[in-house]
């Protein structure tokens, strides 16, 4: 069956200097095998597959999303990557400047109405990461101990284990090459760039499991390090994020506090490809 599709580039304004993503603007009558095969299939970090909302009046469209392995609650380019895909597309929301879209973790929203689309942060689990983890992944990341001033377990959707690092440039030393746990680890990092810089903060993600892999760039550990920050009084104005500068990419994250107490996470997403696959 000849199905809809697209490929953008997320949180980037230099096309291939973001983070690609995959999306099935028909995605009605797939299989979750059918699904996780054509995920796999892309080897992109995640798929999206498009489908009609389960209640019309809250969302405008449902959205699952899959990496080459598995499928995820939430996650934050392809929300973003899957917005401006539905609305390219034709897609109209049912309020102007608004679109919501249903995913596992319940209805995200998506403003237009700011410098660049952004997403509403779902609520973010936080609690301390304790003293043990963090050594370990002091040694893991082979970090100085004294570059480490602070910490935490944040939860929403995926689960994170971040450190926030002294500078930047610690941030871009940390190299966890050879590490690996018997179970599946997502390290955050995020450090403060010199004053003057083009982004506030460099941020990385490091998934450790039988190896390592860094997420070019990701809206779902800056949501959560967002909430974090605005949680221990540290969001009171704008900021912004470069990350993937380790994998030579040209990723920006850009945070702000909105003024009824959400933290919204925006950027960028340039569309590369359109056509029509049989799937």
């Amino acid at each position: 069956m000849k199905r809809r599709f697209i490929q953008c580039d997320v949180f980037t304004s230099v096309a291939t200097r973001g983070n690609g993503l995959a999306v099935v603007l028909d995605g009605e009558g797939l299989s979750d095998e059918a699904m996780q095969r054509f995920a796999a299939w892309t080897n992109l970090a995640e798929t999206t597959f498009l489908l009609p909302p389960t209640d019309a009046s809250a969302a405008d469209y449902r959205v699952r999303i899959f990496t080459t392995t598995r499928e995820l609650p939430f996650a934050g380019h392809p929300t973003l990557g899957s917005c401006a895909a539905w609305l390219h597309a034709g897609g109209t929301p049912a309020e102007a400047g608004f679109v919501r879209q249903e995913c596992a973790v319940g209805i995200i929203e998506i403003h237009g109405d700011g410098p660049v689309p952004a997403f509403v942060a779902p609520k973010t689990h936080i609690e301390p990461l304790g003293e043990e983890r963090v050594r370990e992944l002091t040694v893991v990341m082979r970090l100085d101990p004294a570059d480490v001033v602070g910490s935490a377990y944040l939860v929403n959707g995926p689960e994170w284990e971040v450190l926030e690092l002294r500078s930047a440039s610690a941030v871009l030393r940390a190299d966890a090459a050879g590490a690996h746990f018997p179970t599946e680890r997502c390290i955050g990092l995020i450090g403060p760039h010199e004053a003057g810089a083009e982004a506030d903060f460099e941020v990385r993600m490091i998934d450790i499991w039988h190896g390592v892999k860094e997420d070019p760039i990701t809206g779902s550990l800056n949501a959560a390090i967002a909430c974090w920050r605005q949680a221990t009084g540290r969001l009171d104005a704008p900021y912004s994020v470069s990350q993937g500068t380790a994998l030579g990419r040209l990723g920006r994250v850009h945070i702000r506090p909105a003024d009824d107490g959400r933290v919204l996470v925006g950027g960028e997403t340039r569309i590369l490809i359109e056509g029509a696959l049989d799937l």
